[in-house]
C-alpha cells in the first residue's frame, strides 16, 4: 500500500502491550508527524491499554482475553470517550481490517496472529509482521493472501529485516546465501553439564535483548533461530541450504547476504527492536532513530562462531523440518511452543524441551497441506501429543 507523502501513515498495533509493542509505542511518539495510531490490542492488560489509548488518543481498541474483555468494558471510561471496544480472535480480525488503517504491525506471541494477518492483507493493508509464527504455521498462505491483494509483508524481526534491507535493489539469482546471527542467549557460555541444572529464572535472563518470556527461552535454546531460519526461508523465496546461521555473541551484525561473486552485505545496528520497528513502519523513508546508533569512537569488537547443533539440538531439528517442509514446520512449532510453556511452569526441566519437540515430529506424518484447516489441525494435534509426552515422559 502506498501512502501519499503528505499525510500520515496510520498503524494498527496488535500487542501493544508486549515488549514489540512499547518499543513500536516509543517510535511512533518519536515520529507523530509521520505516523498514527489508530488501533491497538493486547491480550490481557486492559489497564495499561487505556493508558496507551488515553496518550495516543485511539478510539478502536481490542482485548483477546474473555474476562479481560469484560473488566475493560466494565470501566469503559478509563478510555477515550467513544471508544470501540472488540473482543476476542474475531475483535482482533475487526481490527486488523480496519478501514481507517494502512498498516498493521502484528506482534502477538504464539500462532494467534494468523487470523488478523490473513485478515489484513486480504483488506489491503501492509502486514509490518514481528510474529515468526505465522509464517512458519502457514507460510505458502500468507504469501498466496498478500500477492492476491496486492499488499506488502514488512519484516520486523530484527534479523529478517537486515536481510530485507540487505536486498533491497539486488536482483534475487544473485543471491547465494544468507547468514543469520544469533547471541547464543542466556547459556552460551554455560559448560554443558549445567543445562541440566536450568531453571526458568537462569532462562529468562537474555544478555542483550529484553524480551517476552516464550521468546527469551527460544533464543537460549536456538529454537527462535530454527523459527527465524524457516521464516526467512519462505519470505525471501529461498531454499533450505540458503539459509543458515552463526553464533554472534554481541548482537550487533544482525544478518548477512552473500552474492554469487562472494561479496556479502551486513546490517548493523545496536540491539534494539526500535531500528527494525521504525524501518518497516516508515519504509522507504528514512529519519532520525529512536536509540543512539554505533559509536566507532570507542572500542568496538565483532566475533562470530559456529554453531555446535549437538549443543542446540532445537537448531537441528527446526532445520530438518525446514528441509521436509510440508506441515512439517507446524509441527516443530506447536510441539515447542507447548514445551517451553511446560519448562517455564516447571513441569519439565529445560533439557526436555528438545526432547518433546522431536517425539511429536517423530509421531506425525508429514504432508503437503492443501488448506488452511489441514495445517491448523495438524498444529492441533502437534499440541495434544505434545502434552502427552510432558504428563508421559516415557511414552
Amino acid at each position: 500500500m502506498t501512502v501519499p507523502a503528505a499525510r500520515k501513515k496510520r498503524v494498527v498495533l496488535l500487542g501493544a502491550t508486549g515488549s514489540i509493542g512499547e518499543n513500536t509505542l516509543r517510535v511512533l511518539a518519536a515520529h507523530r508527524d509521520k505516523l498514527e495510531l489508530v488501533g491497538i490490542a493486547a491480550h490481557s492488560r486492559w489497564e495499561k491499554l487505556a493508558a496507551i489509548a488515553r496518550r495516543f488518543d485511539v478510539r478502536h481498541v481490542g482485548l483477546f482475553d474473555e474476562a479481560a474483555h469484560t473488566a475493560a468494558r466494565a470501566n469503559l471510561a478509563a478510555f477515550p470517550a467513544g471508544t470501540h471496544l472488540v473482543g476476542g480472535l474475531s475483535g482482533l480480525v475487526e481490527l486488523a481490517q480496519l478501514p481507517a488503517a494502512d498498516t498493521v504491525l502484528v506482534a502477538v506471541v504464539g500462532t494467534t496472529g494468523l487470523a488478523p494477518a490473513l485478515a489484513a492483507l486480504a483488506a489491503g493493508k501492509d502486514l509490518a509482521l514481528a510474529s515468526k509464527e505465522i509464517l512458519v504455521l502457514a507460510g505458502k498462505f500468507v504469501l498466496a493472501a498478500a500477492k492476491k491483494s496486492g499488499a506488502n509483508i514488512l519484516p520486523v524481526d530484527s534479523e529478517h529485516n537486515a536481510v530485507f534491507q540487505c536486498l533491497e535493489g539486488h536482483p534475487h539469482a544473485g543471491v547465494r546465501r544468507i547468514v543469520l546471527t544469533a547471541s547464543g542467549g542466556a547459556f552460551r557460555d554455560w559448560p554443558a553439564e549445567r543445562l541440566a541444572h536450568v531453571t526458568p529464572a537462569d532462562a529468562l535472563k537474555h544478555p542483550n535483548w529484553s524480551m517476552g518470556p516464550k521468546i527469551t527461552v527460544d533464543s537460549a535454546t536456538l529454537a527462535n533461530k530454527g523459527l527465524e531460519l524457516i521464516e526467512a526461508q519462505c519470505l525471501f523465496g529461498l531454499r533450505p541450504e540458503q539459509c543458515t546461521a552463526v553464533l554472534h555473541p554481541q548482537s550487533i551484525v544482525h544478518a548477512f547476504v552473500e552474492f554469487t561473486d562472494g561479496a556479502m552485505l551486513a546490517q548493523l545496528c545496536p540491539p534494539s527492536m526500535t531500528f527494525p520497528i521504525q524501518h518497516a513502519l516508515l519504509h522507504p523513508v528514512r529519519a532520525p532513530g529512536v536509540d543512539s546508533a554505533l559509536d566507532f569512537t570507542k572500542l568496538l569488537s565483532l566475533e562470530f562462531r559456529p554453531i555446535d547443533e549437538s549443543r542446540f539440538p532445537l537448531l537441528r531439528l527446526a532445520r530438518e523440518s525446514m528441509a521436509a517442509a510440508g506441515v512439517a514446520p507446524a509441527i516443530f512449532n506447536a510441539a515447542n511452543e507447548v514445551a517451553v510453556a511446560a519448562f517455564l511452569a516447571s513441569e519439565i526441566p529445560f533439557l526436555a524441551i528438545p526432547r518433546v519437540v522431536e517425539h511429536v515430529l517423530a509421531t506425525i506424518p508429514n504432508f503437503e497441506p492443501a488448506d488452511l484447516p489441514s495445517v491448523l489441525a495438524t498444529d492441533t494435534e502437534s499440541r495434544r501429543l505434545a502434552r502427552l509426552k510432558i504428563l508421559d515422559p516415557q511414552s
